[in-house]
């Protein structure tokens, strides 16, 4: 008798793919063989400038930010990665090159680590998952674009609201000071753009 795989208990990892990989639950079983989960303590760096990057990180519990040190020595930060989220040094992981970034556990956070090994058998065992694969580059594509986009030529309020449409959960969990170096501003700005937006929305009783 083939067993009740409805009462399989699965992981965030796995229970993501299956709901946005369009991969079977036989699928997901056989690949979850090759996943290696690790957890990090609150400001542990699991990536290091001039090291190379070996795995794209998925956040099953806590959150990550990504972020890049001037030669003043201050920071810029690129990306948070949330539960649910994936975060990598692109350029790192897939040509070989010394990071110039950092990633950092903001909380404490359990990641999988997805390597090439597992991209490698999971393009063999799904054709799903290859269109899902492209899919997750281009989306990443465009929303590096957009942002770009934005720190060009919007506005703080502007970066500010897309900031909360990317991340709406994310206000109470990351100090502002980070949030205003992810907006390109500084702390002040954002603490003036947040009352300004306060008082729009403020309607008298």
């Amino acid at each position: 008798m083939q067993p009740d795989k409805s009462n399989i208990k699965m992981q965030p990892f796995e229970t993501y793919l299956l709901r946005t990989a369009g991969i079977s639950i036989d699928e997901v079983m056989l690949l979850s063989s090759e996943l290696k989960r690790v957890s990090f303590l609150k400001g542990k760096l699991l990536l290091n400038k001039g090291a190379v990057c070996k795995h794209s990180f998925f956040v099953e519990k806590g959150l990550l930010r990504s972020y890049m040190l001037d030669e003043s020595g201050k920071e810029h930060v690129i990306q948070f990665a949330p539960e649910n989220w994936f975060i990598v040094d692109r350029s790192s992981v897939y040509f070989n090159d010394a990071s110039e970034s950092y990633i950092e556990a903001i909380e404490d956070t359990e990641v999988v680590l997805i390597g090439e090994d597992f991209i490698c058998k999971a393009n063999e065992t799904s054709p799903d998952f290859r269109r899902f694969n492209d899919k997750l580059l281009h989306n990443h594509i465009r929303h590096m674009q957009k942002r770009i986009n934005l720190l060009l030529g919007a506005t703080a309020e502007v970066r500010y609201l897309s900031f909360i449409e990317m991340y709406p959960d994310l206000l109470l969990r990351v100090p502002q000071w980070m949030i205003a170096s992810y907006l390109g501003i500084t702390p002040e700005s954002l603490s003036r753009v947040r009352k300004e937006l306060a008082h729009k929305n403020f309607k008298p009783s």
